[in-house]
């Protein structure tokens, strides 16, 4: 399986670069009123996109290191940024491959592409008041682009389940946290997990959050009419769920 995660990030990089590198607009250093920052110009949906996966896959690379190392709560941690990352990719992705720029999407860029701080640059007294829209209206989106022939509102209250379990990892809560302790003589692991019973757990976890992300790549690159990037991601798609024992 570690095999797999390898080269799955390694096709994902390629993809990526090929991807930033096709794209029309490229970043440009400009001045904001707390200095300079690099920014895209136009703000649209593409560059929401590819802004998006390269969170996903800095987010995946990261939560690897922590399972390598043995931190699966941390771990943890970053699978539920990275459900509500890819989550996001799809919803830009669907208003191009599937529907159209909706009155939710275009609340969701402006949010998206609002500054911390306000133009004043004072940042304690800043205007800005980001109006993000409810996770539950882009789960609602979600399925139903994604829900013909299911029952939509199940498919809403899974992914609401799924996030709630990860919460807790989020938060620190005391059932999650007890999942530290254990072993002979029992004792919270600070120090890391190496050699417990939640590490076979957590390298399947990662398992799922890994090929979530791959996925995104190729919707991104269709959602961009790379074809030439969908094929060599498509081709190994498969074989990544055969050595996993998955079938979609």
């Amino acid at each position: 399986m570690y095999e797999d995660f390898n080269e799955m990030l390694y096709l994902m990089e390629h993809a990526y670069k090929a991807l930033e590198q096709g794209m029309a607009s490229k970043p440009d250093l400009v001045n904001l009123s707390f200095g300079e920052a690099f920014r895209f110009k136009e703000k649209n949906i593409y560059e929401a996109m590819i802004q998006k996966l390269a969170r996903a896959q800095s987010l995946v690379r990261a939560a690897q290191v922590l399972l390598n190392n043995s931190f699966l709560q941390e771990q943890s941690i970053l699978h539920r940024a990275i459900d509500e990352t890819n989550e996001d990719i799809m919803f830009l992705v669907y208003a191009v491959t599937n529907d159209t720029i909706t009155d939710l999407h275009q609340k969701f860029l402006d949010a998206f592409w609002e500054e911390e701080i306000d133009a004043s640059g004072n940042i304690i007294d800043s205007d800005q008041k980001r109006p993000m829209v409810p996770r539950k209206k882009i789960r609602a989106y979600l399925a139903r682009i994604e829900g013909v022939g299911f029952d939509q509102s199940r498919g809403v209250e899974v992914t609401r389940t799924l996030s709630k379990a990860y919460s807790g990892f989020v938060h620190g809560a005391s059932p999650h946290i007890m999942d530290l302790y254990g072993g002979n003589p029992a004792h919270f692991h600070v120090t890391g997990m190496q050699g417990t019973t939640r590490m076979k757990e957590h390298t399947d976890d990662l398992w799922n959050y890994m090929y979530r992300t791959y996925i995104s790549h190729i919707a991104v690159a269709r959602a961009f009419g790379a074809e030439e990037v969908v094929e060599p991601l498509l081709e190994h798609k498969v074989r990544f769920e055969k050595n996993a024992g998955k079938e979609y």
